[in-house]
């Protein structure tokens, strides 16, 4: 049983997917941080100079200057400045997974058509071999 699941394992394509996974998940990370970095405070600057991470809804009636405090304090909230920065990092991503599934289905290449080995007897309608000058299965002459 071991044996089996170290072939099973070490399989290209389970080798392949491990790897597709990690450099996915290192991907998700560089996506995070040019969403939270780089492209949230310009949009920020431009409405006004606001932090996107610090837009939430409390929930208790305490009023707190940021998330941070109101997480200190363990007050209840709705994160949706949070949310707004996820939803842009998935839109982020899915847009580069689109290109690049675009890209290698445009690589791939289209199926030749094989050329036919057997053609139908006129008379039984039944597959025969192309050079056939008469068919196996009625005996009619082609």
């Amino acid at each position: 049983m071991l044996r089996e699941f170290k072939e099973f394992a070490m399989r290209g394509s389970m080798v392949d997917l491990a790897v597709g996974i990690i450099i996915g998940a290192a991907f998700g990370k560089i996506v995070t941080s040019l969403v939270n970095d780089v492209i949230m405070p310009p949009i920020g600057l431009l409405l006004g100079r606001v932090d996107f991470t610090n837009l939430f809804i409390n929930l208790d009636q305490v009023k707190y200057g940021t998330l941070a405090e109101a997480k200190a304090a363990g007050a209840a909230t709705i994160n949706y400045g949070l949310f707004l920065n996820t939803v842009i990092d998935f839109l982020i991503v899915a847009l580069v997974i689109f290109l690049i599934i675009k890209q290698i289905n445009r690589f791939k290449r289209q199926n030749v058509p094989v050329p036919a080995e057997t053609k139908e007897c006129p008379y039984c309608f039944k597959g025969i071999p192309i050079q056939a000058t008469r068919c196996p299965h009625c005996t009619s002459e082609i």
